[in-house]
């Protein structure tokens, strides 16, 4: 059973929008955080977003703060990615991904967190 079912993604212009959803298949507990990392070729994976039922908080990526808001669905385990303001930089493959009780630091590395989605690509290109 995939732990992690991913949807969304696409094809948007420079300065278009997509959104993103991850909803968890799997039985999960009150503290999980849910979040999105990319992964550029020839880059590392990087932290785009993740939110935390444990600190009832989001989390932002440097890279797009301002641009990005992630949200949770109510009741089962569900996040949403609304991405706007698409720069070609943001072309890469986009990993849902799950941990449990997380710390603050720790919701930035993807090493903490213990399933991951297949992926799903975005790109941005006129």
């Amino acid at each position: 059973q995939v732990p992690l079912i991913e949807s969304g993604g696409g094809l948007a212009q420079p300065g278009g929008s997509l959104n993103l959803s991850c909803a968890a298949s799997v039985r999960t507990s009150p503290s999980l955080t849910m979040g999105w990392f990319r992964q550029a070729p020839g880059k590392e994976r990087e932290f785009v977003a993740a939110w935390s039922w444990n600190t009832n908080s989001a989390y932002y990526g440097d890279s797009v703060k301002g641009r990005f808001t992630i949200s949770r669905g109510d009741g089962k385990k569900t996040v949403y990615l609304q991405m706007i303001s698409l720069k070609p930089e943001d072309t890469a493959i986009y990993f849902c991904a799950s941990g449990d009780t997380l710390t603050t630091s720790a919701i930035l590395l993807p090493r903490q967190y213990e399933h991951w989605g297949q992926g799903t690509q975005v790109t941005v290109s006129s």
